[in-house]
């Protein structure tokens, strides 16, 4: 049934070769209020589709926002680390859900949880989810950092480290990063290019302070792009497309 084989080498015009994609779980929410809507996960999987078919390497990871917010729960009155667990969980069933519609598309896919749960997805091992992304797997990591008071950003910047990736991609509702929310304030103005230093002295949002920190520390450059624009990852893989990328210089 497992249909993956050694990756290949990224196709000419491809820019990296290892890359990490962040999704929100309100992306996955579509139009809806609440929940997954299963045509939206389905054109996130056509996109990574399409971006495996390149020769990329591609790992994931997923918040769990349209099912459960652990700051929200303990805006609520419940204990800080019991919601930011249940939010965890709240990852789990979005990283399933995204690896049944991977699998339905013909993507071999692992899910590998920080919190272990072995009747359902694998322990996070991250020499075996390297493994994985050389035989051409997708891996999605599921259950943030595996700790409460972390968010499922700063889990993206850690295991985009720990796995080597060549670029942290975040895929959000708008085409990059801008000077403020575009949906709210009409002639906000969109960055081309932005340093981490930046990101964090303008207080731009787009990650928070620890996953920008920590890419910076390792050199991974950041690229913000919309979800909602078919075929935008696999363009921002080749230069192309609208998007804001973060480094250490604007240059």
């Amino acid at each position: 049934m497992d249909q993956a084989s050694p990756s290949q080498e990224p196709r000419e015009g491809v820019r990296y070769k290892r890359v990490l994609l962040k999704v929100s779980g309100e992306a996955l929410m579509g139009s809806r209020d609440f929940g997954l809507d299963p045509g939206m996960v389905n054109e996130v999987a056509d996109e990574v589709k399409e971006v495996t078919a390149l020769g990329v390497q591609v790992c994931l990871v997923i918040g769990g926002g349209n099912i459960f917010r652990g700051i929200k729960g303990a805006a609520g009155g419940m204990e800080r680390a019991t919601a930011d667990y249940m939010g965890m969980l709240a990852t789990v069933i979005n990283a399933l859900s995204m690896q049944s519609a991977l699998e339905r598309k013909g993507v071999s896919t692992r899910v590998q949880s920080a919190i272990p749960m072995s009747s359902v997805c694998e322990p996070y091992i991250r020499r075996r989810a390297i493994r994985h992304m050389e035989k051409g797997r997708v891996v999605i990591f599921a259950a943030g950092t595996g700790n409460p008071f972390f968010t499922t950003d700063t889990a993206a910047a850690l295991r985009a480290s720990e796995m080597g990736c060549d670029a942290l991609l975040k895929a959000t509702q708008v085409d990059g990063v801008y000077t403020a929310d575009p949906k709210k304030v009409p002639d906000a103005e969109r960055y081309d290019r932005l340093t981490y230093l930046d990101v964090l002295s303008k207080d731009l949002q787009v990650m928070d302070a620890s996953a920008i920190s920590l890419a910076r520390e390792n050199r991974i450059p950041i690229l913000v792009f919309s979800i909602h624009t078919a075929g935008a990852f696999a363009e921002v893989m080749a230069g192309r497309g609208r998007y804001t990328i973060i480094t250490e210089s604007r240059e």
